[in-house]
């Protein structure tokens, strides 16, 4: 039996584990099966406070791992296929074995949904990015390309403009799906060039590692164009990863769970922090936060029930 079990390794679940080893609850982290969720595929991370001079994604999921150690928490690899919180003490499955638990913290992110391109795979980091918000930075004075035609997609182009010379927004219909005054914003914009009815053939280019253009394809046509670019940015929308929770927590029409007084889910005992609860702001200080709050709720909660 745990006091509580932790599921996710990403800024919100080793916070969370930080915070509840501190209160010398010994928690349990299941690792998942992305050991650091999306802060491992980026490279330098430079607007977490504190780093002035940055640092790489992986080191501050190690730090951060390693603090959280220090006092207590335990962590095991694998993903939980199984979950009941029907009755209490919750349970959860992981790698067939049954683990038991009177409070659950749910930290399993969220995945920026992909293109599924293998080169897009390999040079993601290397010039490949689902976040205009982290990484715009490191192309300033060059040229990008920008998939999607939601308001994501259309927020990030106008975002890439204060450090690119050129984005090209390719969209694979004739028309976006972003509002009307994220468009007005988006055709107004001198740096901003739209690519109509194109998809993405192939990211170049993998023998390089790094990007040096993409290939797109006009509907109708085999042959694909070659457009020149620094950087590809990825906003076609993220998906919650929550499928383990459906029909037991409260979730909204996008499968993010819902939230309420802090962190507290539509089950008492339960609590859901970073990006599975989030898709606004989808930083890592912001997932930090909300683990740290899970952390005092669930605390909270067990002193309550004795």
């Amino acid at each position: 039996m745990e006091e509580v079990i932790i599921l996710g390794s990403g800024p919100a679940g080793l916070t969370a584990a930080l915070y509840t080893a501190r209160a010398n609850l010994r928690p349990l982290v299941i690792e998942g099966n992305e050991t650091g969720g999306q802060l491992v595929l980026t490279t330098l991370v430079e607007n977490y406070p504190g780093f002035p001079d940055g640092l790489m994604g992986p080191e501050l999921i190690s730090r951060t791992r390693q603090q959280a150690e220090r006092f207590g928490a335990r962590f095991i690899k694998g993903d939980a296929t199984g979950a009941n919180l029907n009755s209490r003490p919750f349970t959860l499955t992981v790698d067939d074995e049954a683990r038991q638990t009177r409070a659950l913290i749910v930290a399993t992110g969220a995945s920026a949904n992909l293109l599924g391109l293998e080169s897009e795979r390999t040079l993601l980091g290397h010039g490949v990015s689902t976040c205009a918000t982290c990484d715009g930075f490191f192309f300033r004075d060059q040229q990008v390309a920008i998939v999607g035609g939601g308001d994501s997609a259309v927020e990030e182009a106008l975002f890439l403009t204060k450090f690119a010379t050129k984005v090209t927004l390719i969209h694979r219909r004739d028309k976006l799906r972003a509002s009307k005054i994220m468009q007005d914003r988006i055709f107004a914009n001198p740096k901003i060039e739209i690519l109509w009815n194109r998809t993405v053939a192939e990211i170049l280019d993998v023998s390089q590692g790094k990007v040096t253009g993409i290939a797109t394809r006009v509907d109708g046509s085999s042959s694909p164009e070659i457009l020149p670019c620094d950087g590809v940015f990825v906003a076609i929308g993220h998906s919650p990863n929550t499928k383990l929770f459906a029909g037991q927590l409260e979730m909204d029409e996008r499968g993010y769970i819902v939230t309420h007084n802090g962190t507290m889910t539509s089950v008492p005992g339960v609590f859901a922090a970073g990006d599975v609860q989030d898709h606004v702001y989808k930083q890592a200080v912001t997932a930090a936060g909300s683990g740290c709050m899970a952390a005092l709720d669930a605390e909270r909660y067990l002193e309550n029930q004795g």
